[in-house]
């Protein structure tokens, strides 16, 4: 018979909402501080003309610039104090883990706990401070040099002291975002830095909707191509919370031990293996990759003479890399198979989890503990990594391709589905996981109250 705990398990809604006081304080610190993220989005660098800069920023769509604009919500075309956004976070985020899997001594402080966890933070914040200098200096510089050839004024007083200035504002508007993105996690609900880049993205599904429909307003984008896509956006939510869910669960058994009653009890559990276990890292990098020769040659500008051989292949290169061609699509789908291996690879080792369980005196039914049971774990994960890749590269390549077919323009592609379905996912399971201990905090004060009665 199931226990009153199981039943309020099992019974767990939304209902007691207005109970859980803590919850509630939570939810509005996020809200609180989602807002203050989206004001600093409005707040211009010292030293540029924001009449201007719309202007320039259409001239350089299509690059790598639109994704780091559509994670920052929209701060970089505005140039504002939060332009780079927390990518250079990430960035070194995923560096310091690659290292930490190739590297023996970040390997070993990997392996030391809570401290070597600290450890590694530090580092990965170091290296986003960098990478913040790095991006901000290129980033003031191309804006100078691209301004001084469209003959668009974005900078009021182009120099040396600019880019400075420049450079401070972007590494401390960065800093102090992932400061509020650790207050979001402390205090708030959900993983902070998540949900500023889900905010950023969401941010712009408005002024999206607004154009969509005007578009079939005016009739420059027909009913049935607007019908389709809310479809195939729906399917596409559908089948990334479905497949995002998704576990291959493998049996762990533990030997047997005495009970109270003299008996012997053998324990047992699970080990999940997500499908993809890589995330979105893939089509960020592969995106990433394919998108920066053209940014690079837009930043050029007239500089290229297309007359030279070299000219000449960089605008052909530029031709069959723009979004939507054959040659696009095909390197963006084999780049986001590459990573998803490859990221799988470093952020789950057969060999360090076959060992742990050695240690614990776990084993799965039927394989020897150590080696073999490390070479299983590579060949379940291999094989589940495979479905993964094949369902990233259909999420990603499909939006892509009805995008280059209907010539909406790009907003909702697949990487952007993937970070916002996944944080409202695990922002919902967070939310669920604090009302189920308010429910088990009332039945134990009721069992209490009960046990003093008596």
């Amino acid at each position: 018979m199931a226990s009153r705990a199981d039943n309020i398990a099992s019974s767990l809604s939304f209902a007691n909402f207005s109970k859980a006081t803590e919850l509630k304080q939570r939810i509005w610190f996020t809200i609180g501080a989602l807002i203050v993220f989206r004001f600093l989005s409005f707040v211009p660098l010292p030293g540029v003309n924001p009449a201007a800069l719309s202007d320039l920023y259409d001239q350089t769509r299509g690059g790598i610039l639109d994704m780091f604009n559509m994670f920052s919500g929209g701060s970089l075309e505005r140039m504002s104090l939060i332009a780079l956004g927390v990518m250079p976070y990430i960035t070194a985020s995923i560096v310091v883990q690659m290292a930490a899997s190739l590297h023996p001594s970040l390997l070993a402080l990997k392996k030391e706990g809570e401290a070597g966890r600290k450890k590694l933070n530090q580092y990965t914040r170091y290296g986003a401070v960098l990478l913040c200098a790095i991006q901000g200096w290129f980033l003031a510089s191309g804006l100078e040099a691209y301004a001084a050839q469209s003959g668009l004024p974005a900078v009021v007083e182009p120099g040396i002291m600019f880019r400075i200035v420049a450079v401070i504002n972007l590494v401390g508007g960065t800093m102090f975002l992932l400061w509020l993105g650790e207050q979001i996690t402390s205090r708030g609900i959900g993983n902070g830095v998540s949900l500023i880049i889900m905010a950023g993205i969401v941010a712009q599904f408005p002024t999206f909707t607004a154009n969509l429909f005007e578009g079939g307003r005016t009739g420059s984008i027909s009913g049935v191509v607007i019908g389709g896509f809310l479809v195939m956006l729906v399917g596409l939510i559908l089948a990334i919370c479905f497949m995002e869910r998704a576990q291959r669960r493998l049996l762990i058994q533990y030997p047997k031990r005495a009970t109270q009653r003299g008996g012997m009890q053998a324990d047992r559990s699970h080990l999940p293996l997500k499908l993809n276990t890589a995330g979105v890292i893939p089509p960020i990098f592969a995106s990433s990759l394919l998108l920066l020769p053209l940014t690079i040659t837009q930043f050029a500008g007239n500089s290229i003479d297309t007359t030279t051989t070299s000219g000449a292949f960089v605008q052909s290169l530029n031709q069959y890399l723009a979004h939507g061609q054959p040659l696009y699509m095909a390197l963006y789908a084999a780049g986001i198979i590459f990573f998803s291996f490859f990221y799988t690879a470093v952020v789950f080792n057969p060999e360090d989890t076959a060992e742990n369980l050695k240690k614990q005196g776990g084993f799965i039914p039927g394989i020897r503990p150590g080696k073999r049971t490390a070479e299983y774990l590579d060949y379940v994960l291999t094989r589940i990594t495979v479905i993964g890749a094949i369902y990233l590269t259909l999420v990603c390549v499909i939006p892509e391709w009805g995008i280059a077919q209907t010539g909406i323009p790009l907003f909702l592609g697949g990487t952007s589905l993937l970070i916002v379905v996944n944080v409202t996912v695990d922002t919902i399971s967070q939310i669920q996981s604090h009302l189920l201990a308010h429910q088990y905090g009332d039945l134990i004060k009721k069992a209490k109250l009960k046990g003093r009665m008596r």
